[in-house]
């Protein structure tokens, strides 16, 4: 059965009316890839979700099945929010942690970040992947969502699952994660350290390659990045401190070896991809020569590293 064929009978059922006008007037989907799983999602937690170019229509049962407006592009620094007397447009940026969004859906819809931490609780009703073990960090998709005022807690990040499954088939996550040899959850994990520590998205693959140099590296090496340590530490900042590097944390890939227990922030389709098609190298340090215009540059020695240092604390720019 295909997305628009499910969509519509679960619609139907829902609204125990005749059935709406063919999905395809307002559902536009990538016809390269079939959809193997998830396709039940929208019954599994009776949500209607609908998907317009980029943007997510997110409706309340007691809502009628509504066209969402034109919106901003997804990927802006902020999650953007209009009002309307029925609906409520944000876009959630790429990487943010699952707090950081939880914050912002409660701003917009004026309900209480408790109920959407009460909600992200239960990782089967939100139609959560079995890999994900019941946890939504990593999994709460960022991009553009149109929201009813009908729509609970749960239906939006049940919304906002549904959209990374969809962009798990695209990416064939699973299948990719076996033939890489990794679980879709250590890829997810992967990917979301490449959205943290990335400034250009261009540069995502490299860096993706410089984690796994380091994950493979023999002798053992520690990835000993700053953002899985200030995760870990529920900080913000774009260094840890040394103090910071003591920490016992699960996160500190500083002290332990390999990948954190999960992902540290909800990456988006480009760190995704970048995690499942690293680029061919064999770089192990990367550091931001100059952060005003965001040149990363990428060495596989460590006297390469000591000099890039030294450039880039001449114009104030960070390493990983």
């Amino acid at each position: 059965m295909s997305i628009e064929d499910l969509l519509r009978e679960t619609l139907s059922d829902m609204a125990h009316e005749e059935q709406p006008p063919p999905p395809g007037r307002f559902l536009q989907v990538h016809r390269g890839r079939s959809r193997r799983r998830g396709l039940a999602l929208a019954a599994a937690v009776a949500v209607a979700v609908m998907a317009v170019g980029s943007t997510f229509a997110v409706e309340g049962l007691s809502s009628p099945v509504a066209v969402p407006r034109a919106v901003t592009e997804q990927g802006s620094d902020e999650a953007l929010v209009e009002t309307g007397p029925d609906q409520t447009i944000l876009t959630v940026k790429e990487g943010l942690r699952l707090a950081q969004v939880m914050q912002k859906l409660s701003a917009s819809t004026g309900r209480p970040v408790e109920e959407f931490e009460r909600a992200a609780k239960d990782g089967r009703a939100l139609g959560l992947p079995a890999y994900a073990k019941g946890a939504l960090e990593g999994f709460a998709f960022p991009g553009t969502y149109e929201v009813s005022s009908g729509a609970s807690p749960a239906e939006i990040l049940a919304a906002m699952v549904t959209r990374f499954n969809r962009a798990a088939e695209d990416s064939d996550l699973v299948d990719g994660a076996r033939r890489a040899g990794r679980t879709p959850l250590e890829i997810l994990t992967v990917a979301s350290i490449v959205q943290a520590e990335s400034y250009d998205k261009r540069d995502m693959p490299k860096i993706a390659r410089v984690v796994y140099n380091r994950l493979n590296h023999t002798p053992e090496m520690k990835l000993q990045m700053d953002s899985t340590v200030l995760y870990g530490l529920n900080k913000f900042s774009i260094s840890a401190s040394n103090e910071d590097l003591k920490s016992r944390s699960r996160y500190n890939t500083y002290v332990r070896l390999g990948l954190p227990p999960g992902p540290i922030g909800n990456p988006g389709a480009d760190a995704i991809e970048a995690a499942l098609k690293p680029a061919t190298g064999p770089w192990l340090f990367y550091v931001i020569t100059d952060p005003e215009k965001g040149v990363m540059k990428f060495t596989d020695s460590e006297s390469g590293f000591l000099k890039l240092i030294e450039e880039s604390r001449r114009s104030g720019g960070t390493g990983g």
